[in-house]
């Protein structure tokens, strides 16, 4: 997989040099680039900006300079990432349809925003998808490109070291993850459920299994209202109707 950061802050991309994604890069697993967007100004103020049209409080990003940018990035097999507090919040199920891409372009807006011409364009002519990582509001796109490509690149072959525990983690079955333990065994009057030291691997699953539905239901039952009746067998139900009562 190729990533393509564009960025007016190249130095805010460095933490992917770090753990397993800057391993992953130097592996050759990830080929990664982050590109500063003033390469593509032309002007000697390497302008990037200008005032909304129409008046109001500070800058948007200018389309002509992001539409040079863009177009000697994109390939017949781009998605474009557009991070945006109108977009489509993101979560694992999208994470996991993106590493399955071959090449991702996310372009980091600051200030208001990338000028909204921009995204209708390439809308037509790629494939471009607008991201949310909630609802709430972070000064630039530099925090959700991090999250990006962190979250995509730990799903590629190869990256994370064991792949069992890309199995075992929250949102990958609809649930948040069970309470994890290790040693020492008692710790300041807390000791380590039982049913972890008893070897028999089968009590393990199901108590983790349990304790991830009484997580998920106290706190994130709207998790639980998104899943199909299938995805709870007999003991599952019995579980949950402890503790939401009977559906």
């Amino acid at each position: 997989m190729r990533v393509d950061v564009v960025t007016i802050f190249p130095d805010y991309l460095q933490p992917l040099g770090l753990s397993l994604v800057g391993k992953a890069v130097r592996d050759g697993l990830v080929e990664l680039h982050v590109h500063d967007l003033r390469g593509w100004t032309h002007d000697r103020h390497r302008t990037v900006d200008d005032t909304p049209v129409g008046g109001g409080a500070g800058m948007v990003m200018r389309p002509d300079v992001w539409g040079q940018a863009l177009d000697d990035l994109l390939t017949d097999t781009t998605h474009i990432l557009l991070p945006s507090p109108a977009g489509r919040v993101l979560d694992q199920g999208f994470v996991q349809s993106l590493a399955a891409e071959e090449h991702l372009v996310i372009a980091c807006g600051r200030y208001e925003g990338i000028d909204a011409r921009v995204a209708e364009h390439y809308s037509t002519c790629a494939r471009l998808t607008e991201v949310s990582l909630g609802d709430y509001v972070v000064n630039g796109g530099e925090v959700a490109a991090l999250v990006l490509v962190e979250a995509v690149a730990r799903l590629l072959p190869g990256v994370v070291g064991n792949p069992q525990s890309l199995v075992e983690e929250s949102h990958v079955d609809g649930l948040l993850e069970y309470p994890v333990y290790t040693r020492p065994p008692l710790w300041r009057g807390l000791a380590v459920p039982a049913v972890l030291t008893c070897g028999h691997h089968a009590q393990i699953a199901r108590w983790r299994r349990d304790e991830a539905l009484r997580r998920t239901a106290a706190r994130r039952p709207d998790l639980l209202a998104r899943l199909d009746d299938a995805a709870f067998d007999d003991a599952d139900r019995q579980v949950l109707d402890a503790v939401i009562g009977p559906s």
